[in-house]
């Protein structure tokens, strides 16, 4: 199976289903057919298909789901297409390095996600947060808008690029090997443990009273990197429950 099986291409939230359609013919002119979308303003119609232009087979086959977390559930690596921001603190990787990510993790073989917001809007910060890494296309300052389908063209060409250099041997080194046989964990896996997490600070008053957003963002950071595996995922839960009752036990009346 190709690294392509193994990249998704997600868009959120669309507000044109033509744009959809040009974004699906765009992938597949670089060898890409996987396409989901979340939660489009619009169903798609005749101008998505037309605009489509012998990509019909992607839009056809693309799932529609109801969230960004729906939608890259069994990823590992997750890469938000947004445009230079302080609001999320995210690692930021310019296209072309994005796409060498994207095929060595790939070629694991693991689920990748590329994400593309709304035309106006773009991703929120939550829709941020549950991305690893953001991917940033240098654009003119002057003039630094790009459409949707023209930003998915110019992540699904590096992608081309990188899996055409990984076949030659000439880039896209070999990933680093989990150790002792683990199973990385999922993206839902790991969503499941920064939800403990959350409510597991709340049970203890770590926070005291300040906004609990700085620790998580910290947190989240910090466990993506790790690229935790499901066993180290479990140990994290283990721990965090047995703090849960520990903070129950504390706050029941004293005889």
């Amino acid at each position: 199976m190709s690294v392509s099986a193994h990249i998704r291409f997600v868009l959120v939230g669309t507000q044109h289903p033509g744009n959809i359609g040009a974004a699906a013919r765009a992938m597949k002119t670089m060898g890409l057919a996987r396409l989901v979308l979340v939660a489009p303003e619009k169903p798609l119609d005749e101008d998505a298909f037309r605009r489509s232009a012998g990509a019909e087979d992607v839009l056809g086959d693309a799932p529609v789901v109801a969230s960004l977390a729906e939608a890259v559930a069994d990823c590992r690596l997750v890469l938000g297409c947004t445009a230079r921001s302080r609001r999320v603190q995210l690692e930021e990787l310019l296209p072309e390095l994005a796409g060498q990510r994207a095929v060595a993790k790939a070629a694991e073989p693991a689920e990748v996600a590329f994400v593309f917001g709304r035309e106006r809007t773009g991703l929120s910060n939550e829709e941020l947060q549950l991305c690893h890494a953001a991917v940033h296309i240098p654009s003119d300052p002057e003039f630094s808008s790009l459409n949707l389908a023209a930003a998915v063209q110019v992540l699904a060409y590096e992608v081309r690029m990188a899996a055409l250099e990984a076949q030659a041997g000439v880039a896209a080194a070999a990933p680093a090997e989990l150790g002792h046989g683990e199973a990385p964990a999922s993206h839902a896996q790991l969503e499941g443990l920064f939800g403990q997490f959350g409510d597991t600070l709340e049970q203890i008053d770590f926070h005291k009273g300040r906004a609990p957003e700085s620790a998580m963002r910290k947190l989240r950071r910090l466990f993506m990197k790790a690229e935790l595996s499901e066993q180290e995922v479990r140990l994290m839960r283990g721990i965090l429950s047995d703090a849960q009752r520990m903070a129950r036990l504390a706050m029941e009346p004293k005889n």
